[in-house]
């Protein structure tokens, strides 16, 4: 039998252009769930509708039985007990580091950097590293349900190559750092390797790129007016570490006489193609600010969290209109790659610190997740929502287990309740990623076992 839903959900039909029902029109997909999370408009749920899908695009969202009567689908996937929403948007994080999820865990965030991750980086990143640990996450997103990764690591080009070749779509960073590294020797090579980056994976559909500049504490005044030029000059924008820990900014004011945003407000950098990321240290007026400039945040609570970095201050963030989108940030400081997990610490943290149980309810969550990160990324047009002509980026969440019964409240339950294991189907462009919870373009056996060599080469067993 079908999945029953709550009297409480909003069933708000959205008619769309649909085909003739005299004349039958042939399409590459029809999907009939229970229900319909599109996003957009804000907690709208849709039972009894289908996604019917062609050219890697929606077409249509359509009571189903119309849809039935109006598409001649080539496939019909018919989930009755499950909710298809957009795919979710991974707004910050490191693939490639995956590799080294539980290397150094309990520490802060500088003891963490210095005195662990960065030599183990300068021992072991290389081109194939990162090969290897971007199709690791890259397996774990999928499963996720994450469809958008904006990753930010060495070798860009190798991220690209696997993230396209797992069928997701990827932002991939074009790093900028003042110190050496496998991928460039300084500022001037890093620049230059970014530019041919963004140059060879303009052709492919799945790919974006966005200029890198670490954070303030590594990327000098030069190389970040250098960052704002090219940014402009290509409008592909910024994403960087901003105000991570109270530490920074305490260091940073001790240097230079300036926290590090008005460093950066001084610079140019801030606008609205500006992605900050953690901004756990915020003062009222950079809360202004951040809304005046548009900048958007990609919030990590998790991460933030097991490095003791502190609390970005969301409510007030989103009070004053800044676009907020999530992230789980790298696997070796998290230690997992879960958006679902995400959301639900998201919204409690913000509770819990506001004192307010309706601050950052579950709808605007699940926006931050899906719409909110989209539009971050200056994609909003194009994945983030259901919506008839945008791309067929979807997920399938199967909920008649027994941990999601009974239903009253879908978006709550996605928030809430539900977890990475209920994803059952993944689609970026109408293309399965995932079917029935098994993975399409990815060995998955194949990709677990050279994880284990990389673990084998990294520290080896006493």
């Amino acid at each position: 039998m079908p999945l029953e839903f709550g009297a409480g959900i909003v069933t708000t039909a959205r008619e769309l252009p649909v085909a003739s029902p005299d004349a039958p029109q042939a399409i590459d997909l029809l999907v009939i769930p229970s229900a319909v999370v599109p996003v957009e408009p804000a907690g709208t749920v849709l039972t009894d509708h289908a996604i019917a899908v062609d050219a890697g695009r929606i077409l249509a969202i359509l009571p189903a039985a119309d849809a039935r009567a109006r598409y001649a689908a080539r496939e019909l996937r018919e989930l009755p007990h499950h909710v298809v929403m957009p795919g979710l948007v991974n707004l910050h994080t490191h693939a490639a580091m995956s590799l080294l999820r539980g290397l150094a865990d309990d520490l802060s965030l500088m003891d963490w950097l210095q005195n662990h991750i960065w030599p183990a980086e300068g021992a072991h990143v290389s081109r194939a590293f990162c090969l290897d640990g971007v199709r690791l996450s890259a397996a774990e997103f999928i499963r996720g349900g994450v469809t958008c990764a904006n990753d930010m690591y060495f070798f860009p080009d190798a991220s690209a190559e696997s993230f396209s070749a797992a069928g997701m779509r990827a932002v991939v960073n074009l790093i900028i750092i003042d110190f050496p590294s496998a991928w460039a020797a300084g500022p001037d090579e890093y620049f230059a390797k970014g530019i041919a980056v963004h140059d060879a994976v303009r052709g492919d559909p799945l790919i974006r790129t966005v200029f890198a500049p670490h954070a303030p504490y590594t990327v000098s005044d030069d190389a970040l007016r250098k960052a704002r030029a090219y940014a402009d000059e290509l409008g592909i924008g910024i994403h960087m570490h901003v105000h991570e820990t109270a530490f920074e900014v305490a260091d940073a004011v001790e240097k230079t006489g300036k926290r590090p945003w008005q460093r950066l407000k001084d610079l140019g950098m801030l606008g609205p193609d500006f992605i900050a990321v953690h901004m756990t240290q915020l003062t009222d007026q950079e809360i202004a600010e951040a809304a005046q400039f548009g900048v958007h945040v990609a919030h990590c609570p998790e991460s933030n969290l097991k490095l003791a970095s502190g609390f970005c201050p969301t409510t007030k963030l989103l009070a004053a209109g800044v676009n907020l989108g999530i992230g789980t940030d790298g696997a070796a400081s998290n230690n997992d790659l879960d958006l679902f997990g995400e959301m639900r610490t998201a919204a409690l943290i913000a509770k819990g610190i506001s004192g307010d149980a309706q601050a950052f309810p579950a709808a605007k969550a699940l926006h931050a997740a899906t719409l909110g990160g989209a539009k971050a990324l200056g994609m909003d047009g194009e994945i983030g929502s259901l919506v008839a002509g945008k791309a067929a980026d979807f997920i399938a969440i199967e909920m008649n287990a027994p941990h999601l019964q009974p239903v009253y409240n879908v978006i709550s339950h996605l928030v809430y309740a539900a977890g990475r294991g209920d994803v059952s189907d993944v689609y970026v462009a109408g293309r399965p990623l995932m079917r029935e919870r098994r993975l399409t373009t990815l060995d998955e056996e194949a990709v677990v076992a050279n994880a284990m060599q990389w673990r084998t080469r990294i520290k080896p067993a006493p």
